[in-house]
């Protein structure tokens, strides 16, 4: 039989080979086992991530240094190998920056800045050459030039895995045409079957980033995307932390790492929105969690005295005095201070005591440490009144003594609370008990110091001996308003919060200080470190890909979720070009990148699947999921910490807040489409009706012609009559040319008028002349009241030819004859 000392030994030899077993991994190490979690996951979509990568690098590093962007990509086959290139004109990198940008995994310069990026964790790049390395075994060549350098600095190199440090085979400087930029060039082990998927990413990336110039070649295929606009995204701020964000082990962090002394100033310090008046809320806050609140007391009694006279049933069979006066029976608080101070001639004691009982009873209420104030002010009077000194023997004993005085009946006034904070059903009787009850646990508190959870127990238990004793109930809601309406009355405690240092070495206290700055109303954080596209580039963006009849975009304000401020925007282009054939086409971006995997777990697929569609002219069978319908959706993400669901950042998390802006966001652009489609189809019936009448009108006019003997009828100004068109008609006469614009319709015609002539018509007044190509085009900006006409004249010399065009009203509205 084994015996237990063999079996022991055998165990400790075993946790012996263990303990020489185990050993820390470097990060890289960790990502060289799981780099599915970061994109990596196939060939298809690693070329996608390392192109999202480099481009996300690219365009960061070009609006920092405020250079319009000016993107080249190339991807070719070199073999059973894929070799990718990403070009910039960015301000390039220093030569001691390269390897570790690009070698070194949780390197970079963004992850502790609260700023809008595009990157935050460092890994991106890395990881790129990391999965280059993994799959041809080749490193990574970059070239970078500043463009105070004379030449461009060149690297090749891989990222050793055991430490998570680059391994530099070459470097060298080199001649490159840029005058500033960085070039990397990886080769790895892909396929082209998510053609699709880098097509999208690029063009996307053009949609949102209007600014940039991108040049795009692969093994099938060259794609030019050029800019539209000069305008770069706004420069972003950084900021502190939120109060309302910081979660408790940062927060020990910070307390820990802070120069303050006092919490007040750590709060106005370390965070933003936090001024000295925001500061002082937080520490009072704190002061209630940390040491409690005082109750306050009222220093008169109201007691009720019947009068002999008739009776009424007041509260649950209470008898009470119809004539029955309220009378105030004030304490003797003169005579209560004077039996309690010794040694002192009667005047100094008598004045003393009038004093102290004056200041006591001017209020309505008084706590604990009030009355020391008042008893310690009052003797530096006396002191420098009368040169008598009312030392802290004599005013402790004089506290004392008012205090007890005060509280002797403070059951009294917890039963008027709590008669106020419940509704009228609830019996005198149970009131009274219920607050005797309460006194007695406060009774055994000193000074009458709790926090909000002990006066909650209090009520909550003595709610429960009343139903026992008294058979009347106090629910959940009663006892919530009684603990409320008594803590209303309780007092902040001047005593100092603990020093910034003790805080940081108590995880109870801490977690008091992040309650109190969690339930502090606190101004949301500044939004200057976030850069929204805006409402004219989401248009612009989605008019320069997608050749549509219809463009609207919202950007919604400013929100906050876990302390990073967010702005969410929407755009959506629907009809022209676009297929009508199956679902819309949706668009995801975060800080301006196209999300392109894992459409499903987004919370802005969730969001618009749940939004009823037909109710802005899409179609959606069953009235969820997504919509069918010639449109592009376009949901923008701007924050400073934005939460994706994974590492790979290919999906936005399903997080409350967002959710809610994303969805005000869409509704808000629907609305515009919704407006445009009801247009659209009063303009669609407005032309059939037109076309049905143009068809009758001439031949009725013939045929009246024919019976009357009169001249023709004017059939164009009939039929604009009929349909309460803007009627133009041209007459020429001698070499005056005359524009009659006639508004039948029932508002005001605001027009953007032009006729191109042959001939030169000279100067023309009211209008403009342009010549181009041996044309003229004379242009007006009429505006005609409804029931009102317009002439627009000018000479034309000898014969020529005309072709008018009409803005500023649909065509369905407009009758020429010109």
């Amino acid at each position: 039989m084994t015996s237990y000392q063999s079996e022991l030994g055998g165990r400790e030899s075993v946790a012996e080979e263990l303990a020489e077993s185990q050993r820390s991994i470097s990060i890289a190490e960790f990502f060289e086992k799981n780099k599915h979690m970061l994109g990596f996951d196939s060939g298809a979509r690693g070329l996608v991530t390392a192109v999202k990568e480099a481009v996300d690098n690219a365009l960061d590093a070009t609006e920092e240094a405020g250079i319009l962007p000016d993107l080249y990509i190339e991807i070719t086959e070199e073999g059973d190998y894929y070799r990718l290139v990403v070009e910039d004109n960015g301000p390039g990198i220093t030569k001691e920056q390269i390897p570790k940008v690009f070698g070194k995994l949780l390197y970079g310069s963004r992850f502790h800045v609260r700023e809008q990026k595009r990157g935050q964790q460092g890994i991106g790049i890395s990881a790129a050459v990391l999965y280059s390395q993994l799959t041809s075994g080749k490193p990574a060549m970059i070239t970078s030039r500043t463009e105070r350098d004379a030449a461009a600095e060149y690297f090749e190199l891989i990222i050793d895995t055991d430490t998570n440090e680059p391994e530099i085979s070459v470097e060298t400087t080199t001649t490159w045409e840029r005058p500033h930029g960085t070039r990397i060039e990886l080769e790895m082990e892909a396929n082209m079957r998510a053609r699709q998927q880098l097509h999208d990413y690029i063009k996307h990336t053009a949609v949102v980033n209007p600014h940039a110039r991108i040049e795009f070649k692969e093994p099938r295929e060259q794609l030019k995307f050029e800019r539209v606009t000069d305008q770069l995204p706004a420069e972003t701020e950084e900021i502190r932390p939120h109060p309302h964000g910081v979660e408790l082990g940062s927060l020990i962090k910070m307390l820990g790492e802070t120069d303050s002394y006092s919490i007040s100033g750590f709060l106005q310090a370390e965070f933003t929105r936090v001024g000295q008046k925001t500061a002082a809320s937080v520490t009072d806050a704190f002061r209630d969690r940390h040491f409690g609140r005082e109750l306050s007391w009222q220093p008169l009694h109201a007691q009720r005295h019947a009068r002999e006279g008739e009776q009424e049933t007041g509260r649950e069979g209470v008898s009470e005095k119809t004539n029955g006066a309220l009378v105030v029976e004030e304490l003797d608080i003169e005579t209560v201070v004077t039996d309690a101070v010794a040694n002192k001639s009667a005047d100094a004691t008598a004045t003393f005591a009038t004093r102290v009982a004056e200041a006591v009873t001017e209020r309505d209420r008084i706590a604990h440490h009030e009355l020391i104030e008042i008893v310690a002010e009052t003797g530096e009077q006396m002191k420098a009144d009368s040169g008598v000194t009312f030392g802290k023997t004599v005013q402790k004993n004089t506290v004392v003594a008012v205090w007890d005085t005060i509280t002797e009946n403070c059951a009294a006034d917890l039963a008027q609370l709590i008669d106020d904070a419940t509704t009228s059903r609830k019996g005198m009787a149970a009131i009274e008990g219920m607050a005797r009850r309460i006194t007695t646990k406060l009774d055994t508190v000193e000074r009458h110091r709790i926090t909000r959870e002990m006066l909650s127990e209090y009520v909550n238990r003595a709610a429960e001996q009343t139903k026992e004793r008294d058979g009347e109930t106090f629910g959940e809601t009663a006892q919530n308003n009684v603990t409320e309406a008594i803590w209303s009355t309780c007092r902040t405690v001047p005593d100092d919060p603990p020093a910034v240092r003790k805080v940081s070495t108590d995880r109870d206290i801490a977690s008091e200080l992040l309650e109190a700055m969690r339930e502090t109303d606190i101004l949301a954080p500044p939004t200057d470190c976030l850069a929204p596209i805006t409402n004219e580039l989401v248009e612009e963006g989605l008019r320069k890909e997608f050749d549509a009849d219809f463009y609207a975009a919202a950007t919604r304000d400013a929100e906050v979720h876990g302390g990073d401020p967010f702005i969410v925007e929407a755009g959506i282009a629907y009809g022209g070009e676009l297929s009508a054939d199956g679902r819309i086409d949706m668009l995801r971006f975060a800080n301006r990148v196209p999300l392109v995997y894992q459409r499903g777990a987004c919370a802005t697929s969730d969001v618009i699947q749940e939004i009823n569609w037909r109710n802005y002219g899409l179609d959606q069978p069953g009235g969820t999921g997504m919509p069918n319908g010639p449109a592009v959706v376009m949901m923008h993400v701007a924050s400073t910490n934005v939460p994706f669901t994974s590492e790979s950042k290919d999906a936005i998390a399903n997080v409350p807040a967002i959710e809610n802006e994303i969805e005000l966001a869409l509704r808000e652009a629907a609305r515009d489409l919704k407006r445009y489609l009801k247009k659209r189809r009063s303009l669609e019936r407005r032309q059939r009706k037109r076309n049905v009448i143009a068809d009758i009108l001439p031949a009725m006019a013939d045929k009246l012609t024919e019976m009357t003997d009169r001249d023709p009828l004017a059939v164009e100004d009939s039929l604009a009559r009929i349909m309460n068109n803007v009627l133009i008609e041209r007459t020429v006469e001698n070499g005056g040319v005359r524009l009659a614009v006639t508004n039948h319709s029932d508002r005001v015609a605001d027009l953007n008028l032009t006729d191109i002539v042959s001939v030169d018509p000279g100067d023309v007044e009211g209008a403009t002349v342009v010549e181009m190509d041996g044309e003229w085009f004379v242009k007006w900006a009429p505006s005609v009241g409804s029931g009102e006409e317009a002439a627009l004249l000018y000479d034309v010399n000898g014969d020529a030819s005309f072709d008018i065009s009409v803005e500023g009203i649909e065509a369905e509205k407009l009758s020429l004859n010109a």
